[in-house]
Protein backbone atom coordinates (compact mmCIF):
# COMPACT_ATOMS: atom_id res chain seq x y z
CA UNK A 1 0.00 0.00 0.00
CA UNK A 2 1.33 3.37 -0.55
CA UNK A 3 2.42 5.39 2.24
CA UNK A 4 0.70 8.57 2.11
CA UNK A 5 2.49 10.25 5.28
CA UNK A 6 5.83 9.49 4.15
CA UNK A 7 5.34 11.14 0.36
CA UNK A 8 4.18 14.56 2.33
CA UNK A 9 7.10 14.12 4.87
CA UNK A 10 9.61 13.96 1.59
CA UNK A 11 7.92 16.32 -0.38
CA UNK A 12 8.03 19.16 2.60
CA UNK A 13 11.37 18.08 3.12
CA UNK A 14 12.48 19.55 -0.24
CA UNK A 15 10.37 23.00 0.00
CA UNK A 16 11.84 23.23 3.59
CA UNK A 17 15.03 23.11 2.00
CA UNK A 18 14.30 25.99 -0.51
CA UNK A 19 15.00 28.68 2.69
CA UNK A 20 18.68 28.37 1.28
CA UNK A 21 18.03 29.99 -1.54
CA UNK A 22 16.62 33.22 0.02
CA UNK A 23 18.88 35.50 -1.87
CA UNK A 24 18.55 34.34 -5.05
CA UNK A 25 14.56 34.40 -4.92
CA UNK A 26 14.87 38.26 -3.60
CA UNK A 27 16.94 38.48 -6.40
CA UNK A 28 14.96 37.17 -9.17
CA UNK A 29 12.15 39.43 -7.69
CA UNK A 30 14.43 42.32 -7.79
CA UNK A 31 15.13 41.65 -11.55
CA UNK A 32 11.43 41.12 -12.05
CA UNK A 33 10.48 44.56 -10.75
CA UNK A 34 13.34 46.29 -12.67
CA UNK A 35 12.46 44.76 -15.73
CA UNK A 36 8.98 45.77 -15.44
CA UNK A 37 9.94 49.34 -14.50
CA UNK A 38 11.82 49.29 -17.67
CA UNK A 39 8.67 48.53 -19.62
CA UNK A 40 10.83 44.95 -21.23
CA UNK A 41 8.82 41.64 -20.44
CA UNK A 42 9.14 38.15 -19.62
CA UNK A 43 9.33 35.43 -21.31
CA UNK A 44 8.40 32.27 -19.33
CA UNK A 45 8.70 28.60 -20.55
CA UNK A 46 8.70 24.93 -19.59
CA UNK A 47 7.85 21.29 -21.43
CA UNK A 48 4.97 19.54 -19.75
CA UNK A 49 4.39 20.02 -16.21
CA UNK A 50 6.90 22.62 -16.23
CA UNK A 51 4.72 24.27 -19.07
CA UNK A 52 2.03 24.30 -16.85
CA UNK A 53 3.85 26.13 -14.13
CA UNK A 54 5.00 28.46 -16.76
CA UNK A 55 1.67 29.27 -18.02
CA UNK A 56 0.26 29.57 -13.83
CA UNK A 57 3.36 31.79 -13.35
CA UNK A 58 2.55 34.03 -15.72
CA UNK A 59 -0.88 34.48 -15.30
CA UNK A 60 0.32 35.28 -11.57
CA UNK A 61 2.42 37.99 -13.42
CA UNK A 62 0.01 39.81 -15.95
CA UNK A 63 -3.06 39.79 -13.53
CA UNK A 64 -2.46 39.76 -9.67
CA UNK A 65 -1.79 37.48 -6.93
CA UNK A 66 -3.07 39.33 -4.48
CA UNK A 67 -3.47 43.14 -4.73
CA UNK A 68 -5.88 44.10 -7.23
CA UNK A 69 -4.32 47.15 -8.04
CA UNK A 70 -0.71 46.26 -8.15
CA UNK A 71 0.60 46.62 -11.32
CA UNK A 72 0.48 44.32 -14.33
CA UNK A 73 4.19 42.69 -15.53
CA UNK A 74 4.27 41.83 -19.25
CA UNK A 75 4.70 38.22 -19.01
CA UNK A 76 4.27 35.80 -21.97
CA UNK A 77 4.21 31.72 -21.69
CA UNK A 78 6.20 30.80 -25.06
CA UNK A 79 4.40 27.35 -24.07
CA UNK A 80 0.96 27.97 -24.21
CA UNK A 81 0.43 29.10 -28.34
CA UNK A 82 -0.82 25.70 -29.63
CA UNK A 83 -1.42 27.41 -32.82
CA UNK A 84 2.29 28.06 -33.01
CA UNK A 85 3.25 25.49 -31.57
CA UNK A 86 1.60 22.87 -33.87
CA UNK A 87 2.38 24.52 -37.22
CA UNK A 88 6.31 25.04 -36.29
CA UNK A 89 6.76 21.25 -34.67
CA UNK A 90 4.92 20.08 -37.92
CA UNK A 91 6.69 21.79 -40.46
CA UNK A 92 10.31 22.10 -38.69
CA UNK A 93 10.42 20.22 -35.31
CA UNK A 94 9.83 21.16 -31.89
CA UNK A 95 13.44 21.31 -30.75
CA UNK A 96 13.96 24.27 -32.01
CA UNK A 97 10.11 26.02 -31.16
CA UNK A 98 10.98 27.94 -28.33
CA UNK A 99 13.95 29.10 -29.73
CA UNK A 100 11.84 30.18 -32.12
CA UNK A 101 9.59 32.16 -29.84
CA UNK A 102 12.54 33.78 -28.29
CA UNK A 103 13.01 35.04 -31.63
CA UNK A 104 9.19 36.43 -32.29
CA UNK A 105 9.07 38.32 -29.19
CA UNK A 106 12.80 38.50 -27.04
CA UNK A 107 14.88 41.71 -26.86
CA UNK A 108 17.30 42.93 -24.97
CA UNK A 109 16.66 43.60 -21.52
CA UNK A 110 13.92 41.46 -21.68
CA UNK A 111 13.96 38.12 -19.21
CA UNK A 112 13.98 34.72 -20.11
CA UNK A 113 12.83 32.50 -17.24
CA UNK A 114 13.10 28.73 -18.13
CA UNK A 115 11.74 25.75 -15.77
CA UNK A 116 13.06 22.32 -16.23
CA UNK A 117 12.42 19.37 -13.88
CA UNK A 118 16.24 18.46 -15.30
CA UNK A 119 17.94 21.51 -16.94
CA UNK A 120 18.51 20.03 -20.21
CA UNK A 121 20.79 17.57 -21.62
CA UNK A 122 22.03 17.93 -25.28
CA UNK A 123 24.16 14.55 -25.16
CA UNK A 124 21.01 12.90 -23.80
CA UNK A 125 18.56 14.80 -26.23
CA UNK A 126 16.30 16.24 -23.00
CA UNK A 127 15.13 20.05 -23.12
CA UNK A 128 17.23 20.80 -25.80
CA UNK A 129 14.35 23.15 -26.67
CA UNK A 130 14.83 25.29 -23.38
CA UNK A 131 18.73 24.85 -24.02
CA UNK A 132 18.34 26.28 -27.57
CA UNK A 133 16.00 28.98 -26.22
CA UNK A 134 18.49 29.62 -23.60
CA UNK A 135 21.05 29.82 -25.98
CA UNK A 136 18.86 32.43 -28.26
CA UNK A 137 18.57 34.28 -24.91
CA UNK A 138 21.77 34.99 -24.50
CA UNK A 139 22.39 36.13 -27.88
CA UNK A 140 20.36 38.80 -27.66
CA UNK A 141 20.91 40.18 -24.50
CA UNK A 142 18.27 38.34 -22.22
CA UNK A 143 18.68 37.89 -18.44
CA UNK A 144 18.27 34.47 -18.16
CA UNK A 145 16.57 32.59 -15.16
CA UNK A 146 16.28 29.24 -14.45
CA UNK A 147 14.63 26.53 -11.69
CA UNK A 148 15.84 23.16 -12.36
CA UNK A 149 16.32 20.05 -10.25
CA UNK A 150 17.68 16.39 -10.65
CA UNK A 151 21.44 17.52 -12.03
CA UNK A 152 20.93 20.66 -13.11
CA UNK A 153 21.71 20.42 -16.90
CA UNK A 154 22.82 22.59 -19.37
CA UNK A 155 20.49 25.30 -17.71
CA UNK A 156 22.14 25.49 -14.69
CA UNK A 157 25.35 26.13 -16.23
CA UNK A 158 24.30 29.45 -18.52
CA UNK A 159 21.72 31.09 -16.57
CA UNK A 160 22.38 34.43 -14.75
CA UNK A 161 20.34 32.88 -11.89
CA UNK A 162 19.32 29.59 -11.23
CA UNK A 163 17.18 28.11 -8.05
CA UNK A 164 18.44 24.22 -8.38
CA UNK A 165 16.42 21.65 -6.13
CA UNK A 166 18.70 19.20 -5.29
CA UNK A 167 16.36 16.20 -6.05
CA UNK A 168 15.19 13.53 -8.48
CA UNK A 169 11.84 12.96 -7.69
CA UNK A 170 9.82 15.13 -10.42
CA UNK A 171 7.08 15.53 -8.43
CA UNK A 172 8.82 17.09 -5.14
CA UNK A 173 10.91 19.02 -7.79
CA UNK A 174 7.89 20.51 -9.52
CA UNK A 175 6.46 21.44 -5.94
CA UNK A 176 9.49 23.14 -4.73
CA UNK A 177 9.20 24.88 -8.06
CA UNK A 178 5.52 25.92 -7.42
CA UNK A 179 6.47 27.00 -4.49
CA UNK A 180 9.50 29.31 -5.69
CA UNK A 181 7.27 31.02 -8.03
CA UNK A 182 4.46 32.07 -5.42
CA UNK A 183 7.49 32.97 -3.03
CA UNK A 184 8.20 35.48 -6.14
CA UNK A 185 4.49 36.83 -6.67
CA UNK A 186 4.45 37.68 -2.67
CA UNK A 187 7.40 39.53 -2.72
CA UNK A 188 6.37 41.68 -6.20
CA UNK A 189 3.13 42.10 -4.06
CA UNK A 190 4.86 44.23 -1.60
CA UNK A 191 7.54 45.70 -3.78
CA UNK A 192 6.42 45.96 -7.38
CA UNK A 193 4.37 49.65 -6.74
CA UNK A 194 7.10 50.98 -4.23
CA UNK A 195 10.37 50.61 -5.92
Amino acid sequence: MFDVEKYFEKSSEVIKQLKDHKKKVELIADRIVECSKKRNKILVGGNGGSCADADHFTGELQCTYKKSNRSAISAINIGGMPASITAWANDFGFETYFERQVKAHGNKGDILFLISTGGGDVEEGSSTCLIKAANEGKKRGMYLISLVGKTGGALKESSDICIHVKNNTTAFIQEAHMSILHCICEILEKDLDNK
